[in-house]
């Protein structure tokens, strides 16, 4: 077991340079940060700073554990306010939390969560993952989820995909496409592993692998300019191509026989009590009127 003490201090130390710049931040005697760092050592079996002629540096196993000290110190300040009920951290995957998500953050704050210091945190699948496991944020909504033991994983909603091509396209005076159509087209995104791959992997089985998938960038934005732009065709969420869709400058087509839809899901951490804000902000969302 590590003591923040030890930990905060060499965080101070090689913020501050050195032992007394991080006395001074943390409001105590140089040779008490010097014996925090020196048992921190000893907890870890490895030297973690070294002094030269103008300040004190991480050691090669410094840099290597100041990651997870600074995890250590944000965890412990999270545990601390969260026992008490008064912040909630909202992971996202990237389109749910820009396109789908932030209506429904604001409804929670109308209907009685303005209470709590709310954040919202947003990016790709496994990094909310991860921050999840590592107890950085309270639930995550999230466009897949891997089964990983400790958690429970609850469905929100399933959002359509859509085919979409810049009105110039040859498809744009459809409404549908078959699957031998999308087989042959250029595809931006829905490699394997992301959860655009996942859905057509359901979908299609072995035969995905024979999708043309070329560009890979990375964001749906991205994608939206570059199919704009007549690089090809991509599938994305329904609901993040409203306003292109409303403008003109994309079209959206859907699959002749076969609706593809993704699932999107809240997740949180077995046995937390139902009277903390993820728990509540949970059951907001599970308990909203379906969308369209």
């Amino acid at each position: 077991m590590f003591n923040l003490r030890h930990v905060r201090s060499l965080v101070a130390v090689v913020e501050c340079g050195g032992f007394h710049e991080a006395s001074r931040r943390l409001q105590c005697s140089q040779p008490a940060v010097s014996q925090h760092v020196r048992k921190l050592e000893e907890a870890v079996e490895a030297v973690l700073v070294v002094r030269d002629r103008h300040r004190c540096r991480p050691t090669p196993e410094g840099e290597v554990f100041l990651p997870y000290a600074r995890s250590l110190l944000k965890v412990s300040e999270r545990a601390r306010t969260v026992v008490k009920g008064r912040t909630l951290t909202i992971g996202a995957s990237s389109n749910v939390g820009t396109y789908l998500l932030q209506p429904r953050v604001s409804a929670y704050r109308r209907s009685g969560g303005a209470t709590v210091n709310l954040d919202l945190w947003i990016g790709q699948n496994p990094e909310v993952a991860n921050k999840l496991e590592r107890h950085e944020i309270d639930v995550a909504i999230m466009e897949w989820w891997d089964g990983r033991s400790g958690f429970i994983a609850r469905l929100w909603r399933q959002e359509p995909l859509v085919v979409i091509v810049p009105p110039s396209h040859p498809w744009a005076a459809l409404s549908a496409i078959t699957k031998e159509q999308l087989f042959e087209a250029p595809l931006i995104g829905g490699e394997p592993g992301t959860g655009t791959g996942r859905v057509l992997r359901a979908a299609f089985g072995d035969a995905a692998a024979d999708l043309r998938i070329g560009l890979q960038l990375g964001s749906t934005e991205a994608v939206k300019h570059a199919v704009k732009a007549g690089l090809g065709v991509s599938l994305v969420l329904a609901g993040t191509v409203v306003d292109e869709i409303r403008a003109g400058s994309l079209r959206a087509l859907t699959m002749d026989g076969t609706p593809l839809m993704k699932d999107l899901f809240v997740i949180r951490h077995v046995g937390q009590p139902s009277g903390l804000p993820a728990a509540r902000f949970e059951e907001h969302l599970l308990g909203e009127m379906p969308a369209g």
